[in-house]
């Protein structure tokens, strides 16, 4: 049987999509819904690929007014969860399926 040689290293590199490395996608972000980071921070982050989980300090509907509509335009997601909002990038689901 011959060997066969595999450098993962380039594999792992060429798997990796280059916007990721560049933009900060596909990284998630744990951070405080409480009104002090302006809208378009967190809109940015949903915009370059990034996940967000944020801790609601008051009341969600108020808090994500002003960047819940601009998520849903680009597809992406929100969904509370167990006092956390989390809201993921077009192309990112969240799966509930195993919450019933």
């Amino acid at each position: 049987m011959s060997e066969i040689d595999l450098d993962l290293q380039t594999v792992e590199e060429e798997l990796t999509d280059e916007r990721d490395e560049k933009d900060g996608g596909g990284r998630v972000v744990l951070g405080v819904l409480d009104g002090t980071t302006p809208d378009e921070e967190w809109i940015d982050a949903i915009e370059n690929g990034q996940t967000l989980v944020l801790s609601i300090e008051g009341d969600v509907n108020e808090l994500a007014a002003g960047f819940a509509r601009n998520v849903r335009e680009v597809d992406g997601d929100l969904m509370q969860f167990r006092g956390f909002l989390v809201v993921t990038p077009p192309g990112v689901s969240i799966d509930t399926s195993r919450l019933d």
